[in-house]
């Protein structure tokens, strides 16, 4: 988990898939955090994203830093807890801007299922599971 951790980080933007009944929807997400061992994504349970996620847990998140690239495959659930959503504050200060841990609308979600694949155009790829 840590190296997806820190790959995203480093790309800094990330972009996440949902679905939406057929058609694929993917859009720049930014924030990532590990808490109670697991790995965790954020949005706001008014956005279209949050719905998706909802009605179908399956994503994928594709990244690109240098000449690397990050595919993670899983499925997520939400967190309401507030511990959950404040360690997701503290690893992303900048969300403080626009989130507080026991608001309505803050979401952080925990992938139960998920392997990442790196990939180079010089090496062979690496696999991470992170739940």
């Amino acid at each position: 988990m840590q190296k997806t951790i820190e790959f995203l980080r480093k790309a800094n933007t990330f972009y996440l898939a949902t679905v939406e009944k057929d058609q694929p929807r993917v859009r720049p997400f930014g924030a990532v955090a590990e808490y109670d061992g697991k790995f965790y994504i954020c949005t706001n349970n008014t956005k279209d994203c949050f719905k998706q996620m909802q009605e179908n847990t399956k994503v994928e998140i594709s990244a690109m830093t240098g000449g690397s690239w990050i595919r993670l495959t899983g499925e997520v659930k939400a967190d309401e807890r507030v511990e959950a959503k404040q360690a997701m504050i503290d690893a992303n200060p900048s969300l403080k801007n626009m989130y507080k841990a026991d608001d309505d609308i803050f979401e952080v979600l925990y992938f139960t299922k998920g392997t990442s694949t790196f990939y180079s155009f010089t090496n062979e790829p690496e696999t991470e599971v992170i739940a």
